[in-house]
Parts: C-alpha cells; sequence; structure tokens
C-alpha cells in the first residue's frame, strides 16, 4: 500500500510531531507532583535530556511512547508499508536510547523508563506509580 500524501505533506505531518509535553508525561508529572515529588522537566543539563528529572534522587524518567521507542506492546508495532525505513527508525531510536541510559548510569544517574501503553487504564496506570513511587522511595 502506498502513501496517500506526498512526500512533502508527510515531512509536514511528521514535523508537527512533538516529542515534549506528550499526554503521558504530563499524566506522569501530575501525578508525581501530586505525591509531592518536585522535579525538572526536560533538563537539557544531563545527557539524553530526560522528560523528568528528580535530583533528590537521582533518578532520570523516560516516558516513552510505544511505537517510537520499539516497545514489544500491541501499540510498538511497525506499520506493514515501508518496512525497511521503519525497522531502520525504530532500531536507531532504541540504540539512541539504551546510549542516553549508559551516559546517565555513567554519571551515578537511576535511570526509569515508562512506557505509554502501562498508562492506558486507571488500573495500570495505578499500579505503574505504585511501583515508581517505591522505587524512589528506596
Amino acid at each position: 500500500m502506498s502513501d496517500k500524501l506526498t512526500k512533502k505533506q508527510r515531512s509536514q505531518l511528521m514535523a508537527k510531531i512533538s516529542g515534549k509535553e506528550t499526554e503521558p508525561e504530563i499524566l506522569v508529572r501530575k501525578y508525581l507532583f501530586s505525591k509531592g515529588f518536585r522535579f525538572r522537566k526536560n533538563d537539557k543539563r544531563y545527557p539524553g535530556t530526560p522528560d523528568i528529572v528528580l535530583p533528590k534522587y537521582d533518578t532520570a524518567i523516560f516516558v516513552h511512547g510505544c511505537f517510537w521507542h520499539g516497545h514489544s506492546c500491541r501499540a510498538g508495532r511497525l506499520p506493514t508499508s515501508n518496512k525497511k525505513y521503519w525497522n531502520a527508525k525504530i532500531a536507531e531510536n532504541k540504540e539512541r536510547d539504551k546510549k542516553k541510559k549508559r551516559l546517565l548510569r555513567k554519571d551515578g544517574w537511576r535511570v526509569i523508563e515508562i512506557w505509554q501503553c502501562k498508562l492506558k487504564n486507571k488500573k495500570q496506570f495505578s499500579r505503574t506509580m505504585t511501583k515508581l513511587i517505591k522505587s524512589l522511595k528506596q
């Protein structure tokens, strides 16, 4: 199946996709703030510009979209068209994520990844946030 958009239209559409202030990020930040945690968001001083930085806990949190970061869940499945491109794109994203985590850990940071699919419904959100809070308090 070919793309219904021209190359220029597709490029413009993809350029509008922002990596900051996503709904999952906002949900996690609001929850942390409501529990008394104070943080920095998208702080460029740290390797990989983590979505959420909790300096007091030496913790960096990345809130990943399942599709863009190649999660193994249903939402992380690749499109059936243009497989070569998408395989390379997602593999590149995964490699970049590994590098970010490695650099942060080398600097003494604890790195936590939260996947978008784990925030989809109230039960999963609650379970994920409870686990996050427990890990921060350790």
